[in-house]
């Protein structure tokens, strides 16, 4: 069966003000970036570069950075669905290497798909004064859409580059694009390149 992509838009620039925006790294975690991870999205691999200038970027202005750590326990209900992944104090629950969080950065757990469901990140988000989210990570369709339809139903304004975010296949990288850009109003970039904090 062949489907057509609808249309979405992808901007090249966007420029956001550093005070105000906040990077959020969704689940850059062993299991899933890591080749022997449990639940390995190749692709994701080709993200780490991107991610990494973004948070260079966002660092050096003084927009803040958050991660988001999928954590799971004993018998989680969740690996019925995907199998034991991302169990709260293995290896494959850490935050990849590359991408290890620096002082001042803030992980925030979570133990389903969406970043806001059950944990403190609107509030912190509060806190700081955020209006503007630059959300990259994996899985495109899974842990990325759910947290940036979670904050765009609370009116924060979502800005997604397309080379930091992975997904297992194509399809599921264009679907969750079309919601982004179709169903909550997010603005996606080209490249991380094009993200400029002011």
């Amino acid at each position: 069966m062949m489907v057509e992509v609808p249309e979405y838009r992808v901007v090249e620039r966007v420029e956001l003000p550093a005070r105000e925006t906040a990077v959020i790294v969704v689940d850059m975690q062993n299991d899933f970036v890591h080749p022997e991870g449990a639940l390995f999205v190749p692709s994701s691999r080709e993200t780490i570069e991107p991610i990494k200038r973004l948070l260079e970027k966002a660092r050096r202005a003084g927009a803040r950075v958050f991660y988001t750590q999928d954590t799971h326990y004993d018998d989680d209900p969740e690996y019925r669905i995907w199998g034991e992944h991302v169990k709260h104090g293995t290896w494959g629950w850490r935050i990849i290497d590359e991408l290890e969080p620096k002082p001042g950065d803030i992980v925030v757990m979570k133990t389903r798909y969406d970043g806001f469901y059950g944990t403190p990140l609107d509030d912190l988000l509060k806190v700081y004064g955020i209006r503007n989210l630059v959300v990259v990570g994996t899985v495109a369709n899974i842990c990325v859409l759910h947290t940036v339809a979670s904050a765009a139903l609370r009116w924060y304004r979502v800005v997604v580059p397309v080379d930091g975010i992975s997904a297992l296949n194509d399809f599921d990288m264009h679907a969750a694009l079309r919601q982004i850009d179709f169903l909550y109003k997010g603005t996606l970039v080209k490249s991380v390149e094009g993200v400029v904090f002011t």
